[in-house]
């Protein structure tokens, strides 16, 4: 079993030509092309496991390769990888590889399930103090009458720190445009099988009670930034559902960098942050006016929210385009993995902390704010209540970041009461909120009070029936017990 350290890169037909007219590799590369046959149960029953299994046949013969593709953070991925060569037939799974003791009596039925056919182009290249194989894959995912494309970059660290290869990649996007790859090939052929996805919701984030603080800001971290890049890439369609999901991405991406504060502050937290902030923003003035399309009951009143829509949609993608997106999304993946907060003198205690009284803590933490934020709650104004309602999302993610470190059964029950009456004080402080900035945003887009009457009434009736459902909910949420205790 071997490791590998690498980091992927997803760019355009135009820009991978780019790379190649550009110096940044010399020399004739080393030319393959490739077939490889991934395997799986008719139920995907491997897949589940957290494997991956293909046989690849290249001019050098063919060679069967077993991999864990569960650990990842970001486009870093370490991963334990079997591999063994093979004269003809296969799959060979015996005790040189887990496939069997993870599958039992199931590996009977492991049949092909999709081909992954590319040109890969490879040079190795000496960088600062390192040496980094780059691969160049190009060509398509076929399973039955169904296929994608591939055009992707593959960095991976033959010797050095891995500092090195988010510096090559920055230097690759100075010459053609990238952006972190977050779907390994057999993820997009999974993909390929099943109905096309419209929008991807957060992923249950896999912790132990024996992962590192650190370690577990990492999985959680990368969990959220691949959340983001999946919807992303999805934008092109301009679904709202898409844009919401990305949004949500980078919001609970945010809560992370507040839960773990304490141990992040060194030099580069601030300005991420203050970048992150931005990005959201940009999502945020498309999900405004997809609020008040939702809610608009006039026609014509339509047609415009419809243009002012277009108009912000075109603003995010070619902000999401730019070189400012990029490289944030490249900065923070080289932060985590790299960044100088893993060597903070005054978070060490934090650092040697375990990971489920730091849970606990922080968990607590957020529950008072939100308790105390919360106290007559018909009594407060828009911009208080609105901060609760931002507190209460940071609870609610931070209750879905640290779930799987509280699984015993009665934590469980907890748990799901728990995020019950969390969802139910957001909806309440959710509507009231779309009430206090409908007017903001109509204004923003130059319409006035006229428009009012084209909205429908909110859905808890009078503002006043609206107010009291919310303080009931704040008060069913301060009774709900604590799953983490």
């Amino acid at each position: 079993m071997g490791q590998e350290i690498e980091l992927k890169l997803d760019l355009a037909p135009q820009a991978a030509a780019d790379f190649l007219a550009s110096e940044l590799v010399v020399g004739e590369p080393f030319v393959l092309e490739r077939r490889a046959t991934y395997f799986d149960t008719p139920d995907e029953d491997l897949r589940a496991s957290g494997f991956s299994l293909r046989i690849r046949e290249d001019s050098q013969g063919r060679l069967q390769i077993v991999k864990a593709v569960g650990a990842s953070a970001a486009s870093l991925f370490v991963r334990p990888k079997w591999e063994r060569r093979l004269e003809d037939g296969g799959p060979v799974l015996d005790d040189a590889n887990p496939i069997r003791a993870f599958l039992g009596s199931r590996v009977e039925t492991l049949q092909p399930a999709f081909d992954v056919v590319v040109e890969r182009r490879r040079w190795s290249v000496e960088w600062e103090g390192a040496l980094i194989d780059v691969a160049l894959d190009r060509g398509d995912i076929v399973a039955g009458e169904r296929r994608v494309p591939i055009c992707e970059i593959e960095l991976e660290l033959r010797e050095g720190a891995s500092a090195a290869l988010f510096s090559f990649a920055r230097r690759i996007d100075a010459v053609a445009p990238v952006r972190l790859g977050v779907l390994s090939k057999a993820e997009r052929g999974y993909r390929l099988l099943g109905p096309a996805a419209r929008a991807v919701k957060a992923e249950p984030i896999a912790l132990t009670t024996d992962t590192t603080v650190p370690a577990t800001y990492r999985i959680v971290a990368g969990a959220c930034l691949r959340q983001f890049r999946l919807n992303e890439a999805l934008l092109d369609g301009g679904g709202e559902e898409a844009v919401h999901q990305a949004r949500v991405a980078l919001r609970r991406l945010r809560s992370a960098l507040s839960v773990f504060k304490a141990m992040l502050e060194d030099d580069a937290f601030e300005r991420l942050k203050e970048e992150l902030k931005w990005l959201a923003g940009v999502l945020g003035a498309v999900r405004d006016i997809d609020v008040l399309m939702r809610e608009c009951q006039d026609e014509t009143l339509r047609a415009t929210l419809k243009d002012a829509r277009d108009a912000a949609f075109a603003s995010a993608t070619a902000a999401l385009e730019s070189p400012r997106a990029r490289t944030l999304m490249l900065d923070f993946a080289d932060w985590l993995a790299n960044g100088a907060w893993q060597d903070l003198s005054h978070a060490r205690d934090i650092r040697e902390k375990p990971v489920g009284d730091f849970a606990a803590g922080a968990l607590d933490r957020l529950r008072r704010k939100v308790k105390k934020g919360g106290r007559d709650l018909v009594d407060l104004d828009d911009e208080a209540r609105h901060a609760v309602r931002k507190d209460a999302k940071k609870l609610r993610y931070a209750s879905e970041f640290f779930a799987a470190l509280f699984d015993r059964k009665r934590q469980k029950r907890r748990h799901r009461r728990f995020l019950g009456a969390l969802e139910a004080l957001q909806d309440q402080l959710g509507a009231l909120n779309d009430v206090a900035a409908r007017d903001e945003v109509l204004a923003r887009l130059g319409l006035g009070e006229e428009t009012h009457a084209a909205f429908a009434l909110e859905a808890g009736g009078s503002r006043k029936g609206m107010l009291q459902a919310a303080a009931d909910a704040h008060d069913a949420l301060v009774d709900t017990k604590r799953f983490w205790r």
